[in-house]
C-alpha cells in the first residue's frame, strides 16, 4: 500500500527515522530523508539505493525555523509532493529541573515542539491542494505520564500530544490524517544524549522497544490510518490509570518512576 508513495522523515540519520526509512523504502515508497548530518544521510540514501530503494536527502536542522520552509518546499518541488510526513526529529535531556540549562530547555522545545509545527506547516498547503496526506508525529508515553528527571521532555511531548490532537480535528474534513505514536524507551541512540550516565538504560533494559518491531508497526498504521499508537500497549495502561487516580498511582508506582 506504500508503494510509489512518497514520505518524508525528519530525524532521519539514525534510530527510528533511518529505520522506518530503509523499511518504507523497501515496500516502494520513495523516501525524503532529512537530518542534520549530511554525512549520515548521504550514508542512509547509499544504503537504500543498494537495495533498490529511491531516497533523496536534505541537511535541516528543525531548531533553525526560518530555514524550514524554504527546505520543505524545495524538497516537494524536487520529488513531486508529499504523501506522508513523520515527525520523528527530538531529543531529551533527562536531569534534575533545578539543574537543568534553560538554553538546553529552548532548544528542546525548539526541536520538539516548534520543529514539528514548522515541517508542519510547511507541507500542509500541498497536502490540502491535493486533498489528502497523512501527518505522524513521533511523540512519548512522556507525554501522557511523566516522570522525574524528565520534566522538560515530557512537557514538550504533552505539547506534541496537545498539537496533534487540535490539528487533527481541524484537519479531517480535509482528507488528511494526523496520527500520535507512543513509545516507550526504544533501544536506538537516543539515549546517547537523553541518560549520559547510562543509569536509565541499565534499569530499563528488559522493557526496551526493538527499533525494527517499532518501525513495523508504524508502518501498519501508515496502511490503515488511526488517531494513536500506544507502544508497548501495557505502559498505556499506566498512562490512563494516571489520568482517572494520579495520586494513588504515584503512591504504587514511585519506585518504578524514579529509574532515571
Amino acid at each position: 500500500m506504500l508503494q510509489n508513495k512518497i514520505i518524508f522523515i525528519t530525524g532521519a540519520s539514525s534510530g527510528l527515522g533511518r529505520q522506518l526509512a530503509f523499511d518504507v523504502s523497501r515496500r516502494g515508497a520513495t523516501s525524503v530523508l532529512f537530518a542534520r548530518s549530511k554525512e549520515k544521510l548521504d550514508s542512509a540514501k547509499e544504503a537504500i539505493e543498494r537495495n533498490g530503494g529511491v531516497a533523496h536527502v536534505y541537511p535541516l536542522d528543525v531548531s533553525d525555523h526560518n530555514q524550514i520552509p524554504k527546505i520543505i518546499n524545495q524538497a516537494i518541488d524536487d520529488v513531486g509532493g508529499v504523501d506522508v510526513l513523520v515527525n520523528n526529529a527530538g531529543y531529551a535531556t533527562f536531569e534534575l529541573f533545578s539543574e537543568s540549562d534553560m538554553t538546553n530547555n529552548k532548544m528542546m522545545f525548539d526541536v520538539n515542539v516548534l520543529g514539528i509545527m514548522a515541517v508542519t506547516h510547511s507541507v500542509l498547503p500541498t497536502m490540502v491542494s491535493q486533498g489528502k496526506g497523512h501527518i505522524v508525529n513521533i511523540a512519548s508515553q512522556a507525554g501522557k505520564l511523566s516522570t522525574p528527571k524528565s520534566s522538560v521532555y515530557a512537557a514538550t511531548k504533552h505539547a506534541v500530544l496537545g498539537f496533534t490532537n487540535s490539528l487533527r480535528m481541524e484537519l479531517e474534513e480535509k482528507g488528511i490524517h494526523v496520527s500520535a505514536i507512543n513509545p516507550g524507551p526504544i533501544r536506538t541512540p537516543f539515549f546517547e544524549q537523553a541518560d549520559q550516565s547510562g543509569s536509565y538504560v541499565k534499569n530499563i533494559e528488559r522493557y526496551m522497544l526493538d527499533v525494527e518491531d517499532v518501525s513495523e508497526k508504524i508502518i501498519r498504521l501508515l496502511e490503515k490510518p488511526r488517531r494513536e499508537l500506544n507502544l508497548p500497549w501495557w505502559m498505556n495502561i499506566g498512562a490512563t490509570i494516571y489520568q482517572v487516580a494520579p495520586r494513588l498511582l504515584e503512591k504504587l508506582a514511585g519506585k518504578q518512576f524514579r529509574q532515571k
